[in-house]
């Protein structure tokens, strides 16, 4: 199917271009859950190039993705929309052609920016759909492996590759338009396919080899069995409890594989200070707006669990850090703690080029939180949703500032989760059940349906709709995401 993407003229006429608009540089990781960078508070990984762009920018303490999985999120970036906003209803995940139109690297091409995409793509698009038309450079880098063969024999890592690339785009930038660049890394992702004892799941880059052989890695902070033995039986048989035996079962490939996603992520920060180093050497340090983020988070072990899919916290938490050079220095280096969204983040970079956002985005803009001004009509809760996976791990929801609530629809009856995070910040009790929390689940309920009917409604039965069925344990297998 050929796809002829056309944008309203509208789009390109709305941009403000009295100023010089500035660059965007687009970084974003693979499983990374919040807390694994330094100006996080991490006290074992090291992250000095991020940390770096957080003292000179704003990072957000509470940034969350709508749908904790790598395909899905990377839509929802794409195209502003919830997945069930932009999911065919009965071919889950893949996104909808209209939602195609209005991808914000596809806007901002039109309003005169030159577009780049390199490395992870993985957003699920209809046949025929080809990404390679709708950039001016694309280059697809993926991992299985992560060690890619160079002409002349050498080895190199992904991570690298993908930075390499990005540099020799910063390069070739014409001095007369400016650019929206994506980076979007595999790393800190697992490679599925190797699974041999005594080899760690995460391949990291030689820029890291020995990175914390002299550290010690501590156990899970939520990994006791007590914490596993408490879920239900569902989720107990699901793909999350499958991958923790690939690599977390024993403390030794515990503390292998831990120390690798580590390694993983400080390969990621120094191609990122190899490309800031390639921006500043070009002179276009001083007008270009960075934004760091990750596509879902990571369990790590916590709750006996690996991978993300479900509703806690490690599975929807993200770093995300935005600097912009031009902000006076006196609001630079603020942490904001509002709900911000993955979901935000295009609206956020067309405002950035004086682009009006397409009717069809749901996020809102950042920007004023990284100029450092008041935002007193923020939202106070966000809907969240993983819709493949079926039966195990379909679920709906809605976190606000002090309750988590979570329907596994699919289940029968629907399985619901309510969590109260002053009483449990850890999200260990389900409250769901609970007499005194009653009126809470119940508002809770009413959020989720409005939120839910707001994009669509309630999905098809599962019999009736393409996505995904996970069978079992053993047998639900999340290929590549």
């Amino acid at each position: 199917m050929k796809f002829l993407l056309t944008l309203s003229l509208a789009f390109s006429l709305t941009a403000s271009f009295a100023a010089p608009r500035p660059n965007i540089l687009f970084l974003l990781a693979d499983d990374q859950r919040w807390d694994t960078l330094s100006c996080a508070g991490h006290d074992i990984v090291r992250t000095p190039t991020i940390d770096r762009l957080a003292e000179q920018g704003v990072r957000f303490s509470s940034a969350h993705v709508t749908t904790a999985v790598c395909w899905v999120s990377r839509a929802v970036v794409l195209t502003g929309q919830w997945a069930r906003s932009h999911a065919e209803p009965k071919s889950i995940p893949t996104v909808k052609p209209e939602a195609l139109t209005t991808m914000f690297p596809e806007v901002l091409r039109g309003a005169g920016y030159r577009t780049g995409h390199i490395g992870k793509w993985h957003m699920i698009a209809p046949p025929g759909f080809k990404p390679e038309e709708h950039y001016d450079v694309y280059e697809a880098v993926t991992r299985n492996p992560y060690f890619k063969t160079m002409p002349d024999g050498t080895k190199k890592h992904e991570t690298d590759i993908v930075c390499d690339k990005g540099i020799e785009f910063i390069k070739s930038q014409p001095k007369d338009k400016p650019f929206c660049l994506n980076l979007w890394f595999n790393a800190a992702h697992a490679e599925d396919n190797d699974h041999r004892p005594g080899i760690g799941l995460y391949p990291w880059p030689q820029s890291t080899d020995g990175m914390y052989e002299d550290r010690s890695i501590p156990p899970a902070r939520l990994g006791a069995a007590s914490i596993f033995d408490a879920h239900p039986q569902f989720l107990k048989d699901s793909i999350n409890r499958e991958r923790w035996f690939w690599g977390y079962d024993t403390l030794e490939k515990y503390e292998t594989n831990v120390r690798a996603y580590y390694r993983m992520i400080s390969g990621i920060d120094k191609g990122i200070a190899r490309v800031l180093a390639a921006l500043e050497a070009a002179g276009l340090a001083d007008n270009t707006v960075i934004v760091y983020s990750a596509d879902n988070g990571y369990y790590l072990g916590d709750r006996g669990f690996q991978g993300k899919w479900s509703h806690y916290e490690e599975s929807l938490r993200v770093p995300m850090v935005i600097y912009d050079p031009r902000v006076a220095k006196e609001k630079r280096g603020r942490v904001v703690d509002d709900l911000v969204l993955n979901v935000d983040l295009p609206a956020t970079m067309l405002d950035y080029a004086g682009v009006q956002k397409p009717a069809r985005y749901e996020g809102r803009s950042l920007r004023e939180f990284v100029d450092g001004q008041s935002v007193t009509d923020w939202r106070t809760f966000f809907f969240c949703e993983h819709l493949d996976l079926a039966p195990t791990l379909t679920w709906e929801g809605i976190r606000d500032q002090r309750y988590v609530y979570a329907r596994y629809f699919d289940q029968k009856p629907a399985y619901e989760f309510l969590h109260d995070l002053e009483a449990d910040r850890d999200e260990l009790k389900n409250f769901a059940s609970d007499p005194a929390h009653a009126d809470a689940l119940q508002k809770m309920r009413v959020l989720c349906d409005a939120e839910m009917n707001k994009r669509g409604g309630a999905l098809l039965p599962m019999d009736q709709r393409g996505s995904r069925k996970a069978k079992g344990k053993g047998k639900g297998k999340a290929k590549g995401e």
